[in-house]
């Protein structure tokens, strides 16, 4: 992911910013109180020959690349939505390709996200929702990533969009527009209509632009797209205070959160999500899971321990 990328990351400040005071709030009026919080941790593809031999049996081809990350990881960003809306075979074929804990969580159409009135009016939200409802329970949280050019001036058209979108279809929504961050009444009048209309933000954890990072819950769903620097140390710092912060959502209420790893071609993104599931295995009232490795000289998994 390029944006909010730095060539230089010195100096930049790392630390997750403070809750806002309604998280609380927010998170104590959930419809759905559960026990535990169930974390989500996945990377952004799953054709990656690369991983053969390591996250993938050796031997793996591209036609069991679905069925063998399945086994590695259970969400995936799925960014393939965002160019075009799959058939109704292809749903079917990943459904069946995945186990039973796996959740896919869909990227909104680009003809959706980056036409001028949101796709409303017209066949391309009913022909998505339609086809990502054949995921059925392993349908996880959609988002919409909004251009960079989507300023508050178009808020109320957002507002329209939601209300339109079916309600039995998780959402969240990811902002990229410097101006909804700037001021306090912004950031109310915007957090004001994900509330009302039950729909999740994305936390975009990324160097170049902390203001993105805005902590803000807006329902009981938290989706957090993690932009490492090629696993440098700070990438685990990062994690480390990811994994506090998850523990103090979870005792306030959060019930799930999709969180997925970037790094450079993402070739080392299972290595960060393989420490974030390791960092949160025994975690009092989290569930999740993550990658067992192969070692590439003998084709078997290694011990997580």
């Amino acid at each position: 992911m390029k944006f909010g990328k730095l060539q230089d990351i010195t100096g930049v400040d790392f630390r997750l910013p403070a809750d806002p005071a309604e998280n609380q709030a927010i998170l104590a009026k959930a419809v759905e109180q559960t026990e535990f919080l169930n974390v989500y941790i996945g990377c952004t593809g799953w054709s990656m020959p690369e991983w053969v031999g390591r996250v993938y049996p050796t031997g793996t081809r591209t036609k069991g690349f679905l069925t063998a990350y399945g086994k590695q990881f259970n969400t995936i960003e799925l960014n393939t939505t965002h160019y075009r809306i799959p058939g109704l075979e292809m749903i079917q074929r990943w459904y069946e390709q995945t186990p039973a804990d796996f959740r896919f969580c869909p990227k909104i159409p680009q003809s959706i996200s980056h036409s001028r009135n949101l796709g409303l009016g017209g066949e391309q939200i009913p022909l998505f929702c339609e086809a990502v409802q054949g995921l059925e329970e392993k349908l996880g949280c959609c988002f919409m990533q909004l251009p960079p050019y989507f300023g508050p001036d178009r808020l109320k058209q957002l507002e329209t969009f939601l209300q339109a979108f079916p309600t039995h279809i998780p959402l969240a929504i990811e902002l990229r527009h410097e101006a909804w961050f700037k001021d306090a009444t912004t950031r109310l009048g915007l957090f004001e209509v994900l509330e009302n209309t039950n729909s999740a933000t994305v936390l975009t954890d990324v160097a170049g632009r902390r203001d993105v990072l805005h902590m803000r819950l807006t329902n009981a769903i938290g989706m957090t797209r993690f932009v490492g620097n090629d696993l440098h140390p700070t990438d685990y710092e990062r994690v480390d205070e990811w994994v506090l912060r998850l523990q103090h959502w979870r005792e306030q209420g959060l019930r799930e959160m999709y969180f997925f790893t970037h790094e450079p071609d993402n070739l080392k993104a299972p290595d960060l999500a393989d420490y974030l599931a390791r960092q949160l295995k025994g975690k009092e009232g989290i569930q999740t899971r993550g990658p067992v490795f192969f070692a590439s000289d003998q084709g078997e998994q290694m011990s997580l321990f």
